[in-house]
């Protein structure tokens, strides 16, 4: 029996999951790997590790289908988006650790580049804001502080990928240098109208062209593995779970639930540019067909359930937090704005901070309880309102999928702040499934994208059922104690120079 195997790189651990036909799971193994925290705020992954955990992964996951490579119809890979590697191209060997997404070790670099006018020409050719986040400065700091590092890539012998690219690299023994368009829409050297790595953005992040992957399309034979199976299959991990999710017409949007939120909404064949700090983004390229999006971050979602457990120690176990809430059956008008990191979209203020408001002396830790589960589905709300106001589509349903996404009650608020229905699918392995669809319809595993939309099924669907009034009570309360959260770091500061003046 022929199956897909997807790659699903993400930033903590390595998985693979084999599906077959009717996009079942037939096989999956998963294994972490080691975070590397240099300094304060760098984070780096040994990218050796990653491929020997990742390829590791892979033959498990056959295993437990009970399968061989030569069953395999195609491989298809999704990955943790604008990590950034730099290897020898005749050796294969990183010359420094991989620098993660998470790094923030270039945002003086970044904010320079803002403060000195290039933000507005980065955001139209890229769709992206000037960030530390994406990849472009990552390769500037290690072509600066690699000793040797800048000759040796000027002279076309070094090669940057994000880790799609270097994990096709070693499938095909170092015969394919090439990324997707979706992953290269990340870098923030690509312009995303011409779909071209862009000259512009390469002199202005001073990185050479001969380190770049080719760009290719999300669905097609890019080389094979072992000889005969074909590598033929790749999307970053948000865009292969809209993929996944089958949000193939404009409008359509999945927000996946994770220590963050990455909601994302398909806008068809044209980018937007967003007015409210959103990022635009490609979706996927297919036989030719290219589809946007538009995105937008949470920086704390889930992790607010695991500060709960861990810093207030509410709960002893994540799923404990669902009954905690529903014990009380409102939120007593507590709210928690979440903002331990800053705000992400569309507030973008990294001065905020965490704060609780609304405690009395009848306050409970089913309060505080439910105000962390709602604080989630709020900051899900603000994301929808800016894609609506960019978009001027109106959304009908958001399907969901991510670990927080099985919590029937943070789900079934969530349908009541949109006032649309939420839907879960019956399978939630959306990311892999993706990269598992794009491989398999390249070498016509399966007849069209069409037949995949036919595939997908819901699990339950959370029915908005609290009057538009009240809803929209709370979220006019949400957006107040979200202003009192803002720029608290540097009213903090101000204040403690005022006391030191004085």
């Amino acid at each position: 029996m022929a199956c897909v195997l997807a790659l699903d790189q993400g930033t903590t651990s390595s998985r693979a999951i084999v599906f077959d036909a009717a996009g079942a799971v037939r096989g999956v193994a998963q294994k972490e790997f080691t975070q590397i925290f240099p300094r304060a705020g760098w984070v780096e992954h040994d990218a050796r590790e990653i491929w020997a955990t990742q390829i590791g992964v892979a033959a498990e996951a056959l295993a437990h289908a009970g399968l061989q490579p030569g069953d395999i119809a195609a491989v298809g890979i999704t990955n943790q988006r604008e990590t950034t590697v730099l290897w020898d191209r005749k050796t294969g060997t990183p010359i420094h650790n991989a620098i993660v997404w998470q790094d923030r070790r270039t945002a003086d670099a970044c904010e320079h580049l803002k403060a000195a006018g290039a933000g507005e020409m980065v955001q139209a050719k890229t769709g992206l804001l000037i960030d530390a986040y994406f990849s472009a400065s990552k390769i500037q700091w290690l072509l600066e502080h690699v000793p040797g590092a800048r000759a040796r890539a000027e002279a076309g012998e070094l090669a940057f990928g994000t880790i799609d690219s270097w994990l096709v690299w070693n499938l095909t023994n170092g015969a394919q240098h090439v990324t997707d368009v979706s992953n290269a829409s990340r870098t923030m050297l690509f312009n995303i109208h011409t779909l071209q790595w862009d000259d512009e953005l390469l002199r202005l992040f001073d990185v050479p062209a001969r380190l770049l992957p080719q760009v290719r399309s999300s669905s097609e034979v890019y080389g094979t593995w072992r000889d005969s199976v074909p590598v033929a299959g790749i999307a970053g991990d948000q865009q292969a779970a809209l993929f996944g999710q089958m949000c193939r017409t404009p409008g359509m949007s999945k927000n996946t639930y994770g220590t963050g939120c990455f909601l994302l909404q398909n806008v068809g064949t044209r980018p937007i540019a967003s007015r409210r700090q959103l990022v635009s983004t490609v979706a996927w390229q297919i036989g030719g067909r290219t589809e946007y999006a538009l995105e937008g971050s949470v920086f704390i979602g889930g992790a607010v359930v695991q500060w709960i457990r861990d810093g207030l120690g509410l709960v002893k176990t994540a799923a404990e937090i669902e009954p905690l809430a529903a014990s009380v059956s409102d939120n007593g008008g507590v709210y928690l704005v979440p903002a331990f990191a800053g705000l992400g979209a569309p507030h973008w203020d990294p001065y905020a901070r965490g704060t609780i408001v609304g405690i009395t002396r009848g306050t409970t830790a089913g309060h505080i309880a439910r105000a962390a589960l709602e604080s989630i589905a709020y900051q899900v709300a603000d994301l929808l309102d800016a894609m609506a106001a960019d978009s001027g589509i109106t959304l009908t349903e958001l399907r969901v999928d991510g670990g927080a996404a099985t919590n029937d009650t943070l789900m079934q608020f969530q349908a009541d702040v949109l006032g649309v229905p939420v839907v879960r699918p019956a399978v939630t392995e959306t990311t892999a499934l993706g990269a598992g669809y794009l491989a398999g319809l390249a070498v016509q595993y399966w007849p069209s994208a069409d037949a995949l939309t036919g595939q997908w099924r819901a699990e339950r669907q959370f029915e908005p059922h609290m009057p538009r009034p009240a809803a929209e009570a709370l979220r006019n309360r949400w957006k107040t104690a979200v202003e009192r959260s803002k720029r608290w770091e540097a009213a903090t500061i101000s204040s403690a120079g005022e006391s030191a003046a004085s």
